[in-house]
This record gives C-alpha cells, structure tokens and sequence, in this order.
C-alpha cells in the first residue's frame, strides 16, 4: 500500500496533512506575494540600464526568496522561527512586531488560512489521489498570481508559463481532459482575448487589459480543456463587474478605473475546472435546450 492509499484509508489523518500542508505553503505564499515584484522590478531596471549603457549599480545585496531573512519593515527585527508559525504567531503576538510593536497586516495569516482552506476543501472534494495534489498546486498558484495582480496590476510570467505547461503536462497522462483538447484549451484560451484586446483597441485606442490576462486564460484552457473556457469568460465578466463596480463605490473611485482581471479570470476558471461540466448541464436542462 502507498503513501496516497494509506491516507485514503484515514480520511482524517488526511484532511490533516492538508491542512498543514495548506498553512505552510500560504506562509510561503506571502514572501512570494511580496518579494517577486521587487526581484522582478530589479531585475527590469537592470536590464534597462544594460540596454541603456547605462553604468550598473555597485552589485546590490542578494534579494530572492530565501534571502535575506524575513524581518519587520518597520524596526528591521529578525523575525525568529516561532515568530513565524503560519496564523498561531499572529495569534500569539496579538498582530504586533515583538521588537518595536509595530502592527503586523492582517493579511498574512488571511492568506495562510485562505490557502489551507482551498487546500483542504480540494483534498476532501477530490480525496486522495493525483488528480487531488495537482489542483492544490494550480490553487496555489492562482491564489498568489491574483494576490500580486490586485496589488500591482501584475501577472508574472515566471508564475503563469510555468503552470501553464504544468497543465500540459499533467493532461498528457488525462489527468482532467485529453491532451488534444488540453492544447487547444491553451491555443484558444490566449487567442480569444488576444483578439478581444486588439478589437477593443482599434476601436477606442484604448488597452483593455494586459497580456498577462491572455496567458491566464491559455493556463486556465491547459488544465481544463477547451470546453471551459465559454462558462470561464462568461463567471469572470460577471464576477468582474459585480465585484469591481461595488470596490470602485467603497473606494470612490470611477468606473473608468482600471480593475485587475486576473483574479476574477482565477476564480472563474477554478469554479469551471471543478464543476463547469454539472453548471452547463444544468443549465442547459433549465432552458429546455
């Protein structure tokens, strides 16, 4: 028996290890949420110097995803390992720095509850199976594509291609649809919105969305097969301008305000990979057709 049987075999035991795994990976999450934006924005300012022939910069301390060790944006302290156990050191700190006192964002142990969440649901959704861990990895990397979308209006290629050919990958065994349909989902997943981007500009002059949004949905169209993608467009559209027109009220702001797409495209296409197949049907037995 393996690994995978024997947490069939203990459902609890199983939901459990989900849970932890979820608490770790969305610790992990907000240093990535953070950090990959600035390791990005670096490194287009260097290569725009180089471009440039501008003289480089005298070689700048090492800044990745491992170093230099998380601290307190305010008072520099070195968070410690028992500072920075996923939602109990919030807990424990009462959200303040244990140095200067500082208030820690609410939004770190948001995100590590939100990740175990989707982590666990899609352990007990889909038990314990392939098919289960590689969701939790495409959860993984929506959530954090759409948490550095809403905050920089920003959807890192060194996140989407890599899942984007995860998708492939992994339906090349049919893990969720024939690889046929897998290849065609990502051909017409950046093509659809690729040819909406470019009607809406000869049309105003305007851009209507960035082309993050296009390899988004070729991601989306790689894991969930072509057959997604109509119910993805139609949830996101919706999704967007429900929810985008009630934060641009709350924030007063206009309605010409740009508004990040990508989460609502994550949402959307999570929902249809799950459940785009029993949406459609049902929909089609309510309108007779």
């Amino acid at each position: 028996m393996d690994l995978m049987d024997k947490l069939a075999s203990q459902p609890l035991l199983y939901l459990s290890v989900a849970l932890l795994l979820g608490l770790i990976v969305g610790s992990f999450l907000n240093v990535l949420v953070h950090r990959l934006p600035i390791m990005l924005q670096r490194q287009w300012q260097a290569e725009a110097r180089e471009v440039l022939e501008l003289p480089s910069k005298s070689e700048p301390e090492r800044y990745d995803l491992f170093l230099p060790a998380s601290q307190c944006p305010h008072c520099g302290h070195r968070i410690r390992a028992w500072e920075n156990i996923p939602v109990l050191s919030y807990l424990l700190l009462r959200g303040r720095c244990n140095s200067c006192g500082s208030a820690i964002s609410a939004r770190y142990p948001l995100v590590e509850l939100g990740c175990a969440a989707l982590t666990v649901f899609v352990a007990w959704y889909l038990g314990a199976n392939t098919p289960a861990l590689a969701l939790m990895l495409l959860s993984w990397g929506l959530l954090a594509m759409s948490l550095i979308d809403i905050e920089h209006r920003l959807l890192p290629d060194s996140l989407v291609l890599p899942l984007l050919w995860s998708g492939l990958i992994v339906n090349a065994c049919e893990l969720f649809v024939p690889l046929s349909d897998a290849l065609w989902g990502a051909v017409a997943g950046y093509l659809s919105l690729w040819s909406v981007f470019w009607l809406f500009k000869l049309i105003t002059g305007k851009e209507g969305m960035g082309y993050g949004d296009f390899k988004l949905l070729a991601l989306l169209g790689a894991w969930g097969g072509w057959q997604i993608l109509p119910l993805t467009l139609l949830l996101s559209s919706v999704l967007g301008g429900v929810i985008g027109l009630i934060m641009l009220r709350l924030k007063g702001q206009k309605a010409s305000t740009p508004i990040p797409f990508g989460p609502y495209l994550a949402i959307a296409g999570w929902i249809a990979l799950l459940w785009g197949g029993q949406i459609t049907t049902s929909y089609l037995n309510f309108s007779g057709m």
